[in-house]
């Protein structure tokens, strides 16, 4: 993904949680790093991953500006976002070189106008009235760290400030409330947005799954964020935001 190989000013570093199951690609977070390197906005753009290749350390050795923009394409800032990517980070950067870490994508400011057009695309492909649907927000959660849950919960206030659908919820795979929970007493249809910023097995095969327990007509599943059509454009937005404040 680099733009060249001699010394620059600024580059932008992708850093993902990645998956190393047979077949994964990671291609998420590849094309959030392919859309930053066409825009220009650096001139270097790198990607690297806790969970697979190029490591975070990798990624960062391949870089050669002395100042580096991180943005972590994590749903929350979690553990592997807030803990574990910073000790990567600071064990990867053996030339004490200047790195600026982002908000997480989970929390990115757009997030919520993000997630409100692509469930009323849903919304329009299924014949849902939006104003008569609820969202469902379906996240991680954990019984140890409340950053998941938190992330869920900004996203589904900034959404029920806008008014738009008839109601807004979140539903966690690991604590409560979880799906069937989250669906209780709802009436009218129903689109499950999964917060999630990769293409694992949490948004391919877990949300499917328990939609599909829910046995209910009117469900649509809007798909992970993380895997949507325009989530790039948040990342570019966002990094273009941290080089103004901060011009070479």
């Amino acid at each position: 993904m680099n733009a060249r190989k001699r010394p620059a000013q600024v580059a932008v570093l992708v850093a993902a949680h990645g998956e190393r199951t047979p077949g994964a690609e990671n291609e998420n977070a590849r094309r959030v790093a392919r859309a930053l390197s066409d825009r220009g906005l650096a001139a270097e753009v790198g990607v690297g991953f806790i969970s697979g290749t190029p490591s975070i350390a990798e990624a960062l050795r391949a870089l050669t500006s002395r100042r580096i923009i991180v943005y972590p394409l994590f749903a929350s800032s979690g553990y592997f976002s807030r803990d574990r990517l910073v000790q990567l980070l600071d064990e990867g950067n053996r030339q004490n070189r200047e790195l600026a870490l982002l908000t997480p994508l989970g929390l990115d400011q757009g997030m919520p106008d993000f997630v409100m057009a692509r469930a009323g695309e849903a919304c329009r492909d299924h014949g849902f009235a939006p104003d008569a649907s609820t969202i469902i927000l379906l996240a991680h959660g954990s019984r140890r760290n409340a950053a998941s849950r938190e992330a869920a919960e900004w996203v589904a206030h900034g959404i029920q400030s806008r008014s738009t659908f008839g109601d807004v919820r979140i539903a966690l795979l690991e604590e409560h409330p979880f799906l069937p929970e989250a669906a209780n007493g709802v009436v009218g249809p129903i689109v499950v947005v999964g917060l999630f910023s990769g293409e694992g097995l949490h948004g391919a095969r877990d949300a499917p799954r328990l939609i599909a327990e829910l046995a209910r007509s009117a469900v649509a599943y809007a798909g992970v964020v993380g895997s949507m059509a325009g989530i790039e454009e948040l990342v570019v937005r966002a990094v273009e935001r941290a080089i103004a404040a901060h011009p070479a």
